[in-house]
């Protein structure tokens, strides 16, 4: 029987209704707070008790910095990092190596990679990788931004003709999958490919990967095949 849901009893008397014990408002923030990842019922009510007890200005400061995370946050048109302008700030630094490209299936992805200060070109984000069980193919990710980034040298910040593409996909089977795909579809176009070095563990996300290890990938990095 739902929440709310009127009980009958043996008799046939309708019992009493159940309701939240929470303020409407309260259960709500809960049940909102409850469909983050990793959150659970008891750790959503949990924050909501913290936002609760916090003064007025620094919740709504959270509020609005999710406010504007979705109004004012969107992928660079050029490569599909996240970005509050268009171009992101990596495509517009005339100092980035505009030659080479890093491929990368997520943004995370490309901030992990940033911050080993070891790599100064350009990055394209793919925003997945190809799992076809998961009905994920190459229509799914920006596969064809990046090739028209490659046909194309005015889709690349500086009019400057791409001359590397560098693979920096998750050490994963479907990550390899995605590579194998792109070192196709690339090498086709007389352009190079090379992936960051097997340092990185495999089964293991990029994310994850301590500095020292991204930037030994970087430096290391082999051409495919």
């Amino acid at each position: 029987m739902s929440d709310g849901a009127a009980r009958t009893s043996s008799q046939g008397r309708p019992g009493p209704t159940r309701t939240s014990a929470y303020p409407e408002p309260v259960e709500r923030l809960i049940t909102e707070l409850a469909t983050l990842p990793g959150i659970g019922r008891r750790s959503a009510e949990r924050l909501a008790f913290y936002l609760l007890k916090a003064d007025e200005p620094t919740a709504l400061a959270l509020a609005r910095a999710i406010t504007d995370v979705k109004r004012a946050v969107r992928h660079c048109s050029v490569c599909s990092n996240l970005a509050d302008h268009d171009p992101c700030t990596i495509c517009e630094n005339p100092a980035r190596d505009r030659t080479r490209v890093l491929v990368v299936e997520q943004p995370k992805d490309l901030i992990a990679l940033e911050q080993t200060g070891m790599y100064g070109g350009l990055y394209h984000v793919l925003m997945g990788r190809l799992s076809p069980l998961d009905g994920i193919g190459p229509g799914e990710l920006t596969i064809a931004d990046l090739l028209a980034r490659l046909d194309d040298p005015a889709r690349n910040p500086g009019g400057e003709a791409i001359v590397e593409v560098i693979l920096g996909l998750n050490p994963t089977l479907e990550g390899d999958g995605t590579g194998l795909y792109l070192t196709e579809a690339v090498r086709k176009r007389g352009i190079a490919v090379t992936r960051l070095a097997r340092g990185l563990p495999t089964g293991s996300q990029l994310e994850y990967v301590s500095k020292a290890v991204l930037a030994d990938a970087i430096e290391g990095r082999r051409e495919m095949g």
